[in-house]
């Protein structure tokens, strides 16, 4: 079978491809611009990869090897809903569905149990420390995530496993295509206003998630918001659990994520509860999840209020109060959305500099907001402590005398080509 993936360069669609490249279905795809998935795709077999989106080139793809499934993002559902491939696909009778459908495929033909990962925060983190735990037991695993990891492609089949590992994406409904026999919940604090334009819109979305799975492991916050009925295949994990103490991972959040993970893995595989305490002690970390460029600087994907906090969190266990931030929004429907929580996020920072918004799926009647507008939304006081800042050579002498005087410098950052992180690696890191 051919699968031509559209969207092939992000962070839904790039791992499901490699799974079934590895799986021995011919892949092919198309993106607008290259990407870190893009290329370890590359690297892992011969895939037609097209940057571009036209008739013209997929229809050349599909004269050298009929197209039988056309798999699409949300993204490219939302931006280009009269995409040229979509023309394609009805003129030439190839069905064209979302990752979900060929997700669920997968699992169905190869009798594998779900392992869903769902949340406003903490996702990818979780799933990477429930990958690390199959593997540090030895356990074959098949999964996808939506973050490189050192330990493993971003994607993959194994076919001894007995698990599927997906990180579940809340965004455009998609995880509620899913009826998993474990499902972690993150956390449930109101995202993605596009698809779910109230909070109840949201929370009723996991509670149909919840009441789609078997096994179920949830923070006591969220149960209360979810309201959710407890049964035998409930574990209501306690906010304040001493187990999180036993772990010496850095960050408040990473302890969480990682006894969350823990408990996934108990029920899945019985192993007893210190042993993987042990193992998910040594967990290297995720790129963009507070990674390190260079001593004293670091960038992390945060783009939610929720998020930013527990990077900031992390940032002030390693330096204290000697953090500067660099804050590039992500999506400037986003920024109208959250802008009313922007007033207190900063306040334990040093100096912030906000720098233009990450531009993507966005509604073309709001207005762009500036990095000076979304200074005035700050309180008085971090106002006096914030710059509005472009990334330029003003910037990175500003970041370099942070880093000299011995400050930590945090990037927050969520989106791809010619993004904040993409400057601040391009511009700091050190040869290798």
């Amino acid at each position: 079978m051919h699968i031509f993936f559209s969207g092939i360069g992000g962070s839904g669609i790039g791992p499901l491809s490699l799974i079934a490249l590895r799986m021995g279905y011919d892949v092919s795809g198309s993106d607008k611009r290259n990407s870190d998935y893009i290329e370890q795709l590359r690297k892992n077999g011969k895939v037609s990869i097209v940057i571009t989106q036209s008739y013209d080139s997929i229809s050349k793809i599909h004269m050298q090897n009929p197209i039988d499934w056309f798999v699409y993002s949300s993204a490219v559902s939302i931006e280009q809903p009269n995409s040229p491939e979509f023309q394609f696909c009805a003129d030439h009778g190839i069905m064209a569905t979302k990752r979900d459908k060929l997700i669920k495929h997968i699992i169905d033909a190869k009798q594998l149990q779900l392992i869903a990962v769902a949340g406003s925060h903490g996702k990818t983190t979780t799933t990477a420390m429930i990958i690390w735990l199959f593997k540090a037991l030895n356990i074959p695993i098949s999964y996808s995530i939506g973050g490189k990891i050192s330990f493993g492609d971003i994607g993959t089949y194994h076919p001894k496993s007995t698990f599927f590992v997906y990180e579940a994406d809340e965004y455009d409904r998609n995880f509620l295509a899913f009826q998993p026999y474990i499902a972690a919940i993150t956390g449930t604090t109101w995202d993605h206003p596009d698809t779910y334009p109230t909070e109840h819109s949201y929370i009723q979305a996991f509670r149909d998630f919840v009441k789609q799975s078997k096994y179920t492991i949830v923070w006591q916050s969220g149960k209360e918001q979810l309201d959710i009925q407890i049964n035998k295949d409930t574990v209501i994990i306690q906010d304040d659990d001493s187990h999180i103490m036993l772990f010496c991972l850095i960050g408040e959040v990473n302890r969480r994520n990682a006894w969350q993970a823990v408990w996934v893995v108990h029920i899945a595989t019985n192993i007893s509860i210190s042993e993987l305490i042990e193992h998910v002690n040594r967990f290297p970390g995720v790129s963009r999840r507070f990674e390190q460029i260079r001593p004293n600087l670091y960038t992390d994907y945060a783009h939610t209020p929720a998020k930013i906090r527990g990077a900031l969190q992390v940032a002030h266990e390693i330096a204290g109060n000697n953090v500067a931030a660099v804050y590039e929004g992500f999506q400037n429907t986003r920024q109208h959305f959250m802008k009313n929580d922007l007033c207190h996020l900063f306040d334990d920072v040093k100096h912030v500099y906000i720098v233009p918004i990450y531009l993507a799926r966005e509604d073309p009647g709001l207005e762009i907001l500036s990095p000076n507008t979304l200074r005035t939304f700050l309180n008085d006081q971090t106002q006096g402590n914030t710059t509005p800042s472009q990334l330029d050579e003003t910037l990175k002498t500003q970041i370099q005398q942070h880093i000299n005087s011995g400050d930590l410098v945090l990037g927050l950052s969520a989106g791809s080509s010619n993004s904040l992180d993409e400057w601040l690696r391009r511009t700091f890191e050190l040869p290798i």
